[in-house]
């Protein structure tokens, strides 16, 4: 369900956009660009919202288009995402910022960095994707994956049935889907789903990513399994990144060559870790260099 918290803009153009926010109102600010498939509620599950306030962050989630309460968006391409960006940071009166994406959402994050060098301080990137076109990326990831990204790019209508058919299986509840989601991911993210809440939180973000219907999802997921309309090569701002070894939603291949194809990016690697437990275990650290990265700029 969607957060009571959530508040939205009018764009030029007449869409709506969504967003919520974590972290000191009055905090350095930070734009997270959500997974895929999700939207703003994923902040519920990977922002503590104490150690935000905590570290003088204000973390600003929008819904990206099509998913969440933010208006689908035909055509649209990821080096579009930073126009939206530009009108929200204006709306909310912040002359440059941070950006921070997570698993899907890395590529939006980027691309605001390599388009907004005068708005964007600094870029994280958190168990990112990589291009799908860079060497061994497409192998590195599992079937399902491969899967999914291929009917995104051509036969969307298709992942969207699937899409509904995942959403009645959650809908409908029961012992049956908590287990296979737990048994499906690697130890270290086991640990957490085992938990009630982690386990429900991982859910609303595919929830609320479909609540217009699976087609924002769906189209998000075919944007990262095309050529993304920029190099990364462009991304002159500071760039940090985490990346867990034992990742297997993001290999951690697609960690180590947005590591080298970035040029002023630090990494960070958890051999112990995998794609969820990255940011429940160390969000502090993670959060505390976002922070002193953006003040040292």
């Amino acid at each position: 369900m969607a957060d009571p918290s959530s508040r939205d803009i009018t764009l030029r153009d007449g869409r709506t956009l969504a967003f919520i926010e974590r972290g000191s109102p009055s905090g350095a600010p930070v734009i997270y660009c959500h997974g895929v498939p999700s939207a703003s509620v994923e902040a519920n599950l990977i922002v503590d919202n104490d150690v935000a306030a905590a570290l003088g962050l204000r973390i600003i989630v929008p819904d990206r288009p099509g998913m969440g309460r933010s208006s689908y968006q035909p055509g649209r391409r990821i080096v579009d995402w930073p126009r939206d960006v530009v009108e929200l940071a204006d709306a909310l009166g912040l002359a440059t910022f941070a950006v921070l994406g997570s698993s899907g959402g890395a590529p939006f994050a980027a691309a605001c960095a390599a388009q907004l060098p005068d708005r964007v301080r600094v870029v994280g990137l958190l168990g990112g994707v990589a291009p799908p076109d860079a060497p061994g990326i497409r192998h590195s990831l599992s079937g399902l994956m491969r899967m999914m990204l291929r009917l995104a790019r051509f036969a969307p209508l298709v992942l969207r049935g699937l899409f509904r058919l995942n959403l009645r299986a959650i809908r409908r509840g029961g012992p049956a889907t908590s287990r296979r989601m737990v048994a499906w991911a690697p130890e270290p993210d086991r640990r957490f789903l085992q938990r009630a809440a982690i386990r429900d939180g991982f859910m609303a973000c595919f929830i609320e990513a479909c609540r217009q219907g699976p087609r924002g999802a769906v189209a998000d997921f075919a944007l990262i399994a095309r050529p993304w309309g920029f190099d990364l090569g462009e991304v002159k701002t500071p760039a940090l990144l985490w990346h867990g070894e034992q990742d297997r939603n993001v290999p951690v291949a697609n960690g180590r060559y947005l590591a080298a194809a970035i040029p002023r990016c630090r990494a960070t690697f958890y051999l112990d870790d995998a794609h969820l437990s990255v940011p429940l275990t160390h969000q502090r650290e993670i959060l505390s260099a976002l922070a002193a990265a953006s003040a040292a700029v």
